[in-house]
């Protein structure tokens, strides 16, 4: 009798938890496992905000897959996913094809950019490592041209930020540390400085809670952030945006624009003719899709609706990790015949954004409020606990954020 395979898409945090939990409860004769992801490693995309400022190294960001998963476990293909067909069972990769008893898809993000023109063209967005360090490299790489150009060109070191959602914020926290350091290495005069960010709703951080909200606009402006709130982003150019409040537009001019206003799951989910709602798949209670009962969805491409407001969950790492653990365990009962499917309910620990190395806010423990220092150093435990429970304390001393206070 031939074993069932399971194939698991993407190691973002859905994936990459899905597999570690299938090869702890899943036997060598119960089930062939595979994961296919485009790069040998895992990375951290709650880190890619620091990657881009320059805060971090992409290095610290990145876990070689085969640190965490174990490869007499699990058949690992390092391929790019092109199409999935789930009527006839099989994954179409840019080398190669795959055929699936049981899928996991867990293609994450890429970012929604609503229409805007010129977007695509002139903006960069934090995606991935490749492309925080192209931010951070072309951020620099103005800084250096500033004194190399003739003429007052303050476009070279004026950094729009589109979005003050929470990679938005987190993106201008750091920014606002890197800053000096390059002014400093570029002989830049500070004062030429902006950074501005631009939020076509009425407040930052929307839903999050008012006061805190205040503390972290009020922080960042002390650090020179410019707020544009209410303001919509109509227009991207070469030379810089365009924007538009109660009905005038003006004109920003800019050679540095990052875009984080807005997500949307992987195209490829939609384009294999899966049931979406905004590029996204509204599973089941058990983590399935609606139309398939042999394939699963984690992460960025799922949604969820909390039940008790009718509204999505946020596709945060948190929820992505949870949902590996619900997968894990149905897809055990699907290869063994049983029918005890666990019911997928977030169990939200706690919300906290960056501001910065030292400065944070968050809710925590049935709506704590945190602020400041004790707030970065609640952020750093999180990260650190996410290694612990990815690859151990070996994992935790290599990668982690041991400093609490730095």
């Amino acid at each position: 009798m031939n074993k069932p395979s399971i194939v698991v898409l993407g190691a973002g945090y859905g994936g990459i938890m899905t597999t570690i939990k299938l090869q702890k409860i899943i036997g060598d004769n119960e089930a062939d496992i595979t994961l296919v992801n485009k790069h040998d490693y895992h990375y951290q995309t709650t880190w890619l905000h620091e990657n881009a400022a320059g805060t971090l190294h992409h290095d610290r960001t990145r876990i070689p897959i085969k640190d965490v998963v174990d490869f007499n476990r699990v058949n690992f293909v390092q391929d790019t996913v092109e199409s999935i067909d789930p009527d006839n069972k099989k994954v179409v990769l840019e080398d190669g094809e795959l055929t699936y008893d049981y899928l996991v898809i867990g293609l994450g993000f890429e970012s929604a950019t609503f229409g805007i023109e010129g977007l695509k063209e002139h903006a960069f967005s934090i995606n991935n490592i490749n492309s925080a360090r192209l931010i951070r490299d072309h951020i620099e790489y103005n800084f250096a041209q500033y004194n190399n150009e003739e003429g007052d060109r303050q476009d070279l070191v004026t950094i729009v930020v589109g979005g003050a959602g929470f990679t938005g914020i987190e993106f201008v926290g750091e920014v606002v540390n890197r800053v000096p350091e390059l002014c400093q290495e570029y002989d830049v005069d500070p004062s030429k400085v902006r950074v501005i960010n631009v939020e076509a709703g009425p407040t930052a951080l929307a839903g999050f809670d008012e006061e805190l909200v205040e503390y972290a606009m009020n922080r960042l402006e002390e650090k020179g952030v410019e707020f544009r709130l209410g303001t919509m982003l109509k227009k991207c150019t070469e030379d810089g945006i365009i924007v538009e409040k109660d009905d005038e537009q003006e004109e920003i001019k800019t050679k540095n624009i990052v875009w984080a206003a807005g997500v949307r799951g992987n195209s490829i989910v939609e384009e294999s003719g899966f049931e979406v709602s905004r590029g996204r798949v509204p599973v089941r209670d058990d983590l399935r899709t609606p139309d398939y009962d042999d394939v699963f969805v984690a992460g960025d491409c799922a949604v969820l609706f909390n039940k008790e407001t009718d509204k999505p969950y946020p596709p945060t790492a948190q929820i992505a990790m949870q949902m590996a653990d619900t997968i894990g365990h149905n897809l055990k009962q699907l290869i063994n015949g049983g029918e005890e499917f666990e019911s997928f309910t977030p169990d939200i620990k706690g919300t906290v954004a960056s501001l910065g190395h030292t400065d944070a806010i968050g809710v925590v423990f049935d709506d704590k409020k945190l602020y400041g220092r004790s707030a970065s150093i609640m952020k750093k435990v999180i990260d650190n606990r996410y290694l612990v429970k990815l690859g151990g304390v070996g994992l935790l001393l290599k990668k982690g954020k041991l400093d609490m206070y730095r």
